[in-house]
């Protein structure tokens, strides 16, 4: 088979049987076009499954440093790989050969730092796309949820899988009890609940009020590790740095609301800090913005 027809056949599965979003398919879709094109030019003649079979670890990592030597960044790169390893675990699954010398690759390292705020945008992406890595329908709808009530609600992970079925019907507002047994009422956005929604109505297990709102694979409570392994899947394809976590989103939640011009003792209450103090340096703001807020903001200030 030709790389072409490797290709759609294999975007086709992604599509139908996966049922990846739009973003991921053609961000999946441009880098296997890279790599064949790299190979077509650097072996002189269009790539096929018997080419792809009989690379080796200096094939890829001649791509990997071809595509540095573009400007990609580490963390692109490892996208970039990560598809490739995606498209070599289906070609042995439906043609019996990998891509030769993949294996032997290791991506490359990201420079840990502070979390930072990530976009609307890819918020909404990232939990879409974090589903994606499971094939059960209601697990993708699980996983899509729980993330859009991070970013949504500004809940910590521990927060909303403490959850039970005594949350539903879900009002515009609920309680939620966090560090400390402080409690603090959040408000649930249309499109968290819709997303909460559908994932109750395609759940197998029947949502008592005594039981997790949120569910594993096997209708024990969901594991939170369950949920950062396959976030970090889903971050690696859509490029985004390491610092994209759940309680990223907590933050994003944050910086969105005071970007937007909420005061900070209404994000404080939100996220139920015990003092104003955490709240600053939660939201990753200086001082001096502190105070001008707080200052413009308090009756007394």
């Amino acid at each position: 088979m030709t790389g072409d027809d490797l290709t759609r056949s294999w975007l086709a599965t992604l599509a139908n049987e996966r049922r990846l979003s739009a973003h991921t398919l053609r961000a999946y879709s441009a880098t296997l076009d890279r790599f064949l094109a790299h190979l077509a030019e650097t072996h002189g003649r269009p790539a096929d499954l018997a080419l792809l079979k009989s690379l080796t670890a200096a094939d890829i990592r001649g791509f990997l440093a071809a595509r540095r030597s573009e400007g990609l960044a580490n963390i692109s790169t490892a996208r970039e790989l990560s598809a490739l390893r995606t498209f070599s675990r289906w070609l042995l699954e439906r043609h019996g050969a990998a891509i030769g010398g993949i294996d032997g690759i290791a991506s490359p390292k990201v420079k840990k730092g502070l979390p930072r705020p990530i976009s609307p945008t890819d918020a909404r992406a990232l939990a879409d796309t974090t589903g994606e890595y499971h094939e059960e329908p209601w697990l993708q709808a699980r996983d899509t949820a729980v993330l859009l009530l991070l970013y949504g609600a500004g809940l910590r992970i521990g927060e909303a899988l403490s959850l039970t079925g005594a949350v539903l019907p879900l009002p515009e507002t609920l309680p939620i009890t966090g560090k400390g047994r402080r409690q603090r009422t959040i408000v649930l956005l249309p499109v968290v609940r819709e997303a909460i929604d559908l994932y109750v109505a395609l759940s197998p297990y029947p949502m008592a009020r005594d039981a997790p709102l949120f569910r594993g694979a096997k209708g024990g409570p969901l594991d939170p590790g369950v949920l950062r392994a396959t976030m970090r899947k889903a971050r690696t394809a859509l490029g985004l740095p390491t610092s994209a976590t759940p309680h990223a989103l907590r933050h994003s939640f944050a910086t969105h609301l005071l970007a937007r011009g909420a005061d900070l003792r209404t994000i404080q209450e939100l996220l139920g800090h015990a003092s104003l103090s955490s709240t600053q340096i939660y939201t990753g703001i200086d001082t001096a913005r502190l105070l001008d807020v707080y200052r413009s903001a308090h009756p007394r200030g």
